[in-house]
């Protein structure tokens, strides 16, 4: 049988660091710039702050991924994984500085992890932070072929005094909602059931669309830095944000109000998105 290696393990050490590789290539098109980058930790640098507060989050695409995986389209995946982290984070009113990836295959398809790396990378420039490092890991006993798995980890700061956080909310304060572009990154096994249940493919025409039902699922989910900027610049007191996830609005406001107030959402004010009222 001879010696055992690494490749015959099913790991392959070569695809891993021609990843690597790519990666590094990849990461000087950004505008912010890693400390260290490659090295055994990397950092970002801490500027222009006076009484700094560091903010940090983890989040994944969850099965998401799965339509992705099984449509072969892999980058806006990608897109995902620092959009959930970063929305999550601009709720604290931090600023998003730094971003870390984590990918886990069963075996490394170079081509499909350019794709996902391709992803994060565009969502890194579109919310303005580092990609100051991650990890692949290549587990064959424990993914099947042909699948892998993301998680995020971003980091964000700003002033003490700016952190916010909910508790200077009163009633009678204004709530303002952003649309979303979608599901974003919510709710998949449900869809899919829904889908699986109705023999609807994922390859069948969107209603009055030229668009297949897998490019409505997998678009990106939006990223809020530039709303919330917006609205910074323009003199508004933001008291209390949340990031519209699993649970929807009942699950998600409710975790900034403070005991002594209620929320009332107009249902007839949201504008209505082609994708919500087809999956009613």
């Amino acid at each position: 049988m001879g010696e055992w290696t690494y490749e015959k393990a099913g790991v392959s050490i070569e695809r891993a660091e021609a990843f690597v590789d790519y990666i590094k290539e990849k990461v000087q098109s950004l505008p912010r710039q890693a400390l260290l980058f490659g090295s055994f930790a990397s950092g970002i640098s801490l500027e222009g702050y006076k009484n700094p507060v560091i903010m940090m989050t983890t989040d994944g695409v969850g099965t998401k991924l799965k339509i992705a995986q099984e449509v072969k389209v892999h980058h806006t995946v990608g897109i995902d994984l620092v959009a959930m982290n970063v929305n999550d984070l601009l709720t604290t009113g931090a600023k998003p500085i730094a971003f870390l990836d984590y990918i886990a295959v069963g075996k490394i398809d170079l081509e499909v992890l350019k794709r996902v790396m391709d992803g994060i990378v565009e969502g890194c420039k579109m919310a303005d932070v580092a990609l100051v490092g991650g990890e692949t890991a290549e587990m064959p006993d424990f993914y099947p072929e042909g699948t892998y798995d993301l998680a995020g980890f971003c980091v964000g700061v700003c002033e003490r005094e700016e952190l916010i956080t909910g508790k200077d909310i009163k009633p009678g304060d204004i709530i303002i909602g952003f649309p979303s572009s979608g599901f974003h990154s919510n709710g998949y096994s449900l869809v899919r059931k829904i889908l699986e249940s109705k023999g609807i493919s994922y390859h069948d025409r969107f209603e009055g669309t030229d668009k297949r039902i897998w490019e409505v699922l997998l678009e990106p989910t939006k990223i809020y830095s530039r709303e919330i900027n917006n609205l910074k610049k323009a003199g508004v007191m933001i008291k209390g944000m949340a990031h519209i996830t699993g649970g929807g609005i009942p699950g998600n406001l409710i975790r900034i109000l403070p005991e002594n107030c209620k929320a009332i959402v107009e249902a007839n004010r949201i504008p209505s998105n082609p994708i919500f009222d087809w999956i009613r």
